[in-house]
């Protein structure tokens, strides 16, 4: 079983690694860590100007190695590309909870995403803006 998850959403789940720890649940967590709520900044960026309000969390608060160490679970950080692969043969050969700490670029964008207030049909699924920071198609 593998979680992905960012770091900002993961700080919402985190204790359940107490349940996946006493009941032996061998669930590995991926933390996509930007070191930001990275859906909130994406909205500020794309539909705010820009404006960051309360979205800096800093990569290495908490420290995701050490939290899941301190709940029994394994805990790796990957900082380069070329340990991706190393770290999560770790994590599955371990058959324990674990979690994998990827730092990743803090200006990674998420897709598909549906703006505010908008339904299914207003589906984003790249970044495309106008002269009026507006979201438009390709082409259009």
């Amino acid at each position: 079983m593998v979680d992905i998850d960012g770091d900002g959403c993961f700080q919402m789940t985190l204790q359940e690694l107490a349940t996946a720890v006493i009941y032996e649940i061998p669930v590995i967590v991926c933390v996509m860590n930007n070191g930001w709520l990275g859906m909130v900044r994406q909205w500020q960026e794309l539909f705010h100007g820009e404006r960051f309000s309360q979205t800096h969390l800093l990569a290495t608060v908490p420290d995701y190695k050490a939290l899941a160490e301190a709940y029994g679970a394994l805990g790796f950080r990957v900082d380069r590309e070329e340990d991706v692969d190393a770290a999560i043969m770790a994590a599955v050969e371990s058959g324990r909870p674990c979690v994998i700490d990827f730092r990743v670029d803090h200006e990674e964008k998420v897709y598909p995403m549906i703006p505010a207030g908008g339904g299914s049909d207003d589906i984003v699924d790249q970044e495309w803006v106008d002269d009026d920071n507006l979201w438009v198609e390709e082409g259009v």
